[in-house]
């Protein structure tokens, strides 16, 4: 068998949205040393295509990085099946929040230098050594406390629309970016407490090692990250201290925590905090975008893109041939929306100030 998908993705989806049975999104992640990266990618690729997930995967020298759709009815399968490789067994399994099963359409898993690439070389810093691992409900109670520091490890993308309270919230593109800019931020502040969290835990996990190296003494990192601490507080009945929703990294672009809506259309600056696409597929740009100006620009991020969309599909073709790989999207993202979005909110602060 072919040990990558070669079916067209509209069929795909159309295949996901026939299917008569139900579909459970997780994510786990181990940092752990896998000697034939090639060859492992290989072996779990055969075994899950056979158990019809979906998902996308990671997998380099220094572990493991996994977000999957599975099959309800062969969930233990699946669970079971990772248990015969010493490198998964036992990995904490993240379930998602808000769940309709069609986060995926298949499943694609690729070799990369690192799970998490943080710009360094390997030996720089000791990926193992980390920081203290807190559970939700430690978390929770250290992060309201006025003489601890918690710090968003995720892209400012991620954290716009939803973050912890009172939380630092690096205005960084790259992963290498946030944590030299935190352990720059944070320098004369080595001997506090420092919380990290980000999505599922890989990411504040490598980060509080960097930390670590750089000096700082009471370093802690979420456990399960916001994915196991909503489902840990929703089982304890308290009031989450995360606001906003958790952008996640599938077709849903996001899980509802709180009603809070933190964020603002990039387009005319109302309240929103919905992630989309560009539907023009040669910008493909990822934007937030209210339901007026998803109408108004027919789910384009500009005027341009809204033409370019009625286009022939030859001249389409053309555009994206001249585009591919102009920009990188977190740099069209900071020139062409965080530049606007804060002009609208300085507008409403002079408006607010003149009242």
């Amino acid at each position: 068998m072919f040990l990558h998908n070669r079916v067209d993705k509209r069929i795909l989806k159309q295949r996901l949205m026939a299917e008569d049975f139900k579909r459970t999104t997780i994510s786990f992640y181990r940092y752990v040393r896998i000697k034939r990266p090639r060859e492992f990618r290989d072996i779990l690729y055969y075994e899950w295509t056979k158990l019809n997930c979906f998902g996308r995967i990671y997998i380099a020298k220094e572990g493991i990085n996994a977000q999957m759709s599975v099959p309800e009815h062969k969930m233990e399968a699946f669970l079971e099946e990772l248990q015969t490789h010493p490198e998964l067994n036992g990995i904490p399994i993240n379930y998602a929040i808000e769940d309709d099963g069609k986060s995926f359409y298949k499943l694609t898993m690729k070799v990369r230098p690192k799970i998490v690439a943080d710009g360094h070389n390997d030996g720089d810093y000791d990926v193992t050594n980390v920081g203290n691992r807190l559970d939700a409900l430690q978390f929770h109670e250290l992060s309201q406390k006025e003489d601890t520091i918690v710090v968003d490890m995720r892209n400012h993308y991620e954290s716009e629309i939803g973050h912890f309270k009172g939380a630092m919230t690096p205005d960084s593109d790259t992963f290498r970016e946030e944590i030299e800019s935190v352990a720059d931020q944070l320098r004369d502040k080595k001997d506090q407490k420092v919380l990290l969290y980000c999505t599922g835990g890989i990411r504040c996990e490598k980060a509080s090692a960097y930390l670590k190296h750089h000096g700082f003494g009471d370093v802690n990192q979420l456990q399960g990250g916001v994915i196991e601490y909503t489902r840990k507080i929703k089982q304890l009945n308290l009031k989450p201290n995360f606001i906003g929703k958790n952008f996640v990294f599938d077709e849903r672009l996001g899980e509802r925590i709180t009603d809070d809506v933190v964020a603002r259309c990039h387009q005319c600056g109302k309240p929103a905090d919905q992630h989309t696409n560009c539907a023009n597929d040669a910008c493909h740009q990822l934007f937030i975008q209210c339901d007026e100006c998803a109408e108004k620009y027919e789910g384009c991020c500009s005027e341009e893109c809204r033409q370019t969309i009625h286009l022939p599909e030859e001249d389409q073709l053309k555009i994206r041939k001249e585009k591919a790989d102009q920009f990188s999207k977190s740099k069209i993202y900071k020139r062409k929306f965080r530049s606007s979005t804060k002009d609208v909110l300085n507008k409403e602060a002079r408006s607010i100030v003149g009242s």
